[in-house]
């Protein structure tokens, strides 16, 4: 009992800590907010703002293997980009049907899990694909098989960007004289065995379990709830670092919430709302390192406007869904973390 006391006081102490960036985390930051701003000023100048929302969403892509070099990065990420694709284009076929909806989530979560642990990829693990799967689902079912294939084009555009932003690194000469290793070398495996494979085990057990629960609740709400139980998951190990997720993830939700609430009222559109979402965005990037759960108080807004956005629903009426959602997918994300021994170490998943 004292072992869990002192455990749970140091889980609740680390609500209130900012732990020390491993790098400096500007660069990422500003990549991030450019690869989600810049569409968005281009297609509302150019009098088409809803397209901007959706080309927005390749922006995800920027934040995968952050810790690599320019050089390495350039390797790596159009193999993210091709699973982000994947599970986009998935989510249009699926989306005509709450049932194949529901297997398309499993499917994209169990690939995602699959080769984010099996080879290594590190964080933030496969919550993005989920997440790009459910936007491109409820984008989708509004649109006709045009309409579909040229929300499909506007990711792909999102993703080139954002990658071509990665490389601006590389116009310095010394960057390229980084020594890489060889794209084999950077995702070795596939192999789930040992800690790769009981972080899939987890990811997989949230995902049926998940899917399970919003079948009955809600279809169209699932992936927030597999989503939510993904991010406490992560690419980490140990069950106390699983119970601080996801703590931090059910009450920087709650918070983050309420500042959505604040901000929702305000109308923001087009031009507005790309300078909210990239102002979000770095402080999301400067933060997430830190303390997961004071980044998730800005996380939570930025998603809701994006998604908001992108589907043409920006609106406050779904806002306590979304909580609830977040809570039963934390629990369940921190629940999954009893699947480690007792006292295995809480180390960062990837060998970068």
């Amino acid at each position: 009992m004292p072992h869990a006391r002192a455990a749970l006081s140091d889980i609740l102490a680390g609500l209130f800590r900012l732990a020390p960036a491993p790098a400096p985390r500007w660069p990422l930051a500003l990549q991030a907010a450019a690869a989600m701003v810049t569409p968005i000023v281009v297609f509302t100048l150019l009098g088409h703002p809803e397209m901007g929302y959706r080309t927005a969403a390749g922006a995800f892509i920027v934040i995968h293997a952050s810790a690599l070099p320019a050089v390495e990065r350039a390797r790596v990420l159009p193999v993210v980009g091709a699973g982000l694709l994947g599970a986009a284009a998935l989510g249009i076929v699926c989306a005509g049907s709450p049932a194949l909806a529901l297997a398309g989530l499993v499917v994209v979560a169990l690939v995602a899990a699959a080769g984010m642990y099996g080879f290594a990829l590190g964080a933030p693990g496969p919550i993005f694909f989920v997440l790009v799967y459910g936007l491109s689902g409820q984008i989708s079912a509004n649109l006709d098989a045009a309409g579909s294939l040229t929300y499909l084009g506007t990711i792909v555009l999102g993703m080139t960007f954002a990658y071509l932003l990665t490389l601006i690194p590389l116009l310095w000469p010394r960057r390229r004289r980084v020594s890489a290793r060889s794209l084999r070398q950077l995702l070795p495996g596939p192999s789930l065995s040992g800690v790769p494979g009981t972080m899939f085990l987890r990811a997989a057990i949230v995902t049926v379990a998940g899917t399970v629960i919003g079948a009955f609740v809600d279809p169209q709400r699932t992936y927030w709830v597999v989503g939510a139980a993904l991010g406490v998951v992560g690419v980490a190990v140990g069950r106390r670092l699983a119970v601080a997720r996801g703590l931090h993830r059910m009450l920087g939700t709650v918070a983050g919430a309420g500042v959505f609430l604040l901000i929702a009222p305000w109308g923001l559109e087009g031009l507005w709302l790309a300078a909210t979402l990239g102002a979000l965005q770095i402080v999301v990037e400067l933060l997430v390192v830190r303390n997961y759960g004071l980044a998730l108080v800005f996380i939570t807004p930025l998603v809701l406007l994006l998604t908001g956005a992108a589907t043409g629903q920006l609106g406050t009426d779904f806002v306590g869904e979304r909580v609830i959602d977040t809570l039963v997918g934390g629990a369940l994300g921190a629940a999954s973390g009893f699947l480690h021994r007792p006292g295995h170490g809480a180390l960062p998943l990837h060998r970068h």
